[in-house]
């Protein structure tokens, strides 16, 4: 991914809406160069798609919870991810360094609806404890930007 990709996927990242045309005006390039680049950003993942971003409260979605969760035995990521999919409750999952095998993100919508997703969380077969985080407001979200590799 080159400077000029770098700065046609910011102009996505600020508005996925814009046209071609738009964010040629924008990076110096024609419409059709445009495209031609954002498909194949496409074709080689780094774009994996357009979204709308919703306020999770407008969907039933507003109580949300952080959940440490604690495996029994040596569990791969993959079995990880295959028992928390089936949970339509969660958001994200991440396999993370420390006492935890994986964090998991939870949306619910109200704190009842969050005590029983929590509960069938705990029913899995793979996870032998779980210490949850329950969020109160959020402060910050960003969206990624492209930025220089570390030096």
């Amino acid at each position: 991914m080159n400077e000029l990709d770098k700065r046609i996927v910011s102009c996505l990242l600020s508005n996925a809406r814009a046209s071609y045309a738009e964010i040629g005006q924008t990076v110096g390039l024609s419409a059709p160069a445009v495209k031609r680049r954002v498909d194949r950003l496409l074709d080689t993942g780094v774009l994996r798609g357009f979204t709308a971003v919703v306020d999770p409260e407008a969907l039933g979605r507003g109580t949300e919870a952080f959940v440490e969760m604690h495996c029994k035995g040596n569990v791969s990521p993959n079995r990880i991810r295959a028992a928390v999919e089936a949970l339509p409750e969660v958001a994200g999952a991440y396999t993370v360094s420390g006492a935890a095998d994986a964090i998991v993100h939870l949306k619910a919508a109200n704190i009842h609806h969050l005590e029983s997703a929590l509960e069938r969380l705990r029913d899995l077969e793979i996870v032998d404890t779980t210490v949850s985080t329950v969020v109160l407001s959020t402060l910050l979200e960003r969206a990624p930007v492209p930025s220089e590799p570390a030096q």
